[in-house]
């Protein structure tokens, strides 16, 4: 396949969620299960030498600590079983420029988060009748707004990651009077643990689990 026919395949075609749905969905029915996953990330290519624009822009990347200018993905992956099939992905576009009062600099800003979006998308697999119990996400996701829509709204579950100073109470009359301590000054255990996210009106299990590379 040469150059020129995937640069007008991609020319020609609007590519978005409702089209890789339309395109993967007799598959995903194949797969789909009650206790399915849906599992969010976003990623980032990088394109260093391109010209800056909406799609091509500066975002954090968690996984070198610093700004790095790409094209930043968000990815929704449904698995079921021993197949995973993506079902959704919303390309982050700054198209509100703004300049900064401190730097006077110029810069660039999505009209929604990313977290925005992943609320949006988790509506579309529900318009979609996909059949999902879980989501599954990184502490970047794991906003309060995020778990009470999930469980609150949808009706569903959900397990995130959760940075060491998000704040939690361990018992109920802890969370009345208002007594947090921070998530990195548990004394784990192997059982989970019930508590209270500062935040959130119900209970949620915490969990300590330490990955070692060997």
């Amino acid at each position: 396949m040469s150059h020129d026919q995937v640069t007008r395949f991609l020319s020609k075609n609007a590519l978005t969620s409702e089209k890789l749905w339309a395109l993967l969905k007799p598959k995903v029915r194949e797969i789909e299960r009650d206790d399915g996953v849906l599992v969010f990330d976003d990623t980032i290519q990088e394109k260093s030498y391109s010209q800056e624009n909406d799609i091509i822009s500066w975002h954090f990347d968690h996984t070198k600590g610093c700004a790095v200018k790409g094209i930043n993905l968000l990815n929704c992956v449904y698995s079921a079983g021993d197949v995973s099939l993506p079902v959704a992905f919303e390309i982050i576009k700054k198209s509100i420029r703004f300049t900064e009062i401190a730097t006077r600099k110029e810069k660039r800003k999505s009209p929604a988060t990313k977290n925005e979006q992943l609320r949006t998308m988790l509506d579309l697999c529900q318009q979609n009748q996909l059949k999902w119990q879980y989501v599954l996400a990184d502490r970047w996701f794991s906003s309060s707004d995020n778990m009470k829509y999930i469980h609150q709204k949808l009706g569903k579950s959900f397990i995130f990651g959760l940075k060491g100073n998000r704040l939690v109470a361990l018992k109920p009359e802890d969370k009345k009077q208002g007594r947090y301590v921070r998530v990195d000054s548990i004394k784990w255990s192997e059982q989970p643990i019930q508590s209270w996210i500062k935040g959130l009106d119900f209970p949620v299990l915490l969990y300590q689990q330490v990955f070692r590379n060997l």
